[in-house]
């Protein structure tokens, strides 16, 4: 067994052991509280959010608000569309299932099983993703976002809904969505800027 290999296999026995340790406590009521909450990270809430900053900005006419707001829409859109791409592409049992069960599966594999899509997770993806993006016009609102997707990321673990390594890679996937949704929206915004004034 190589290096890599057994570096591997000792982070991911570490990553079960911090996560399964943290889900003994996700029958009480505070975890459930703060997990119910933290499902405003969940993808519909987000373009919601998004897609209503978007819709006031331009019926306020107010050019930052209206970036700010396609920004975040297509920072969750872009999010989404990596993270379930590589929930299609690999298994992995979420910590309530393999703690129940007994059986832990983390491999290459296609399964529709909700219970074997832990990696990555879409709630700290989406979270980090938005932030993100509210931070490149409103860095004190977006210093904010950043500490309640942290919040929504920890979550995870105690809910037994995600593992540790799930969260850092869904921190991942949000954090290049966010930079391509924004060099996305800049090209936009100079295409648009350009149109208009040749019309004048």
């Amino acid at each position: 067994m190589g290096k890599v290999t057994k570096a591997a296999k000792a982070l991911t026995r570490i990553d079960r052991k911090v996560t399964h340790d943290a889900a003994k406590h996700r029958d009480k009521p505070g975890v459930k509280l703060l997990g119910a909450l933290s499902e405003g990270a969940d993808q519909p809430p987000l373009l919601l959010l998004g897609a209503g900053t978007l819709v006031v900005g331009a019926l306020l006419r107010q050019p930052v608000m209206l970036r700010t707001g396609a920004r975040m829409l297509a920072s969750e859109i872009i999010a989404t569309g990596i993270k379930s791409a590589i929930k299609r592409s690999v298994d992995r049992t979420r910590p309530k299932k393999a703690i129940e069960s007994g059986e832990h599966k983390f491999e290459p594999g296609d399964s529709k099983d909700h219970d074997q899509s832990s990696f990555p997770s879409g709630h700290t993806a989406g979270a980090v993703a938005v932030a993100g993006a509210l931070a490149k016009d409103a860095p004190v609102v977006g210093a904010t976002a950043y500490a309640l997707a942290g919040g929504v990321a920890a979550m995870q673990l105690p809910r037994g809904k995600h593992y540790l390594l799930d969260t850092i890679a869904g921190a991942a996937v949000g954090f290049v969505a966010q930079r391509a949704a924004s060099a996305a929206v800049r090209v936009a915004e100079r295409t648009i800027v350009r149109a208009v004034q040749r019309r004048k």
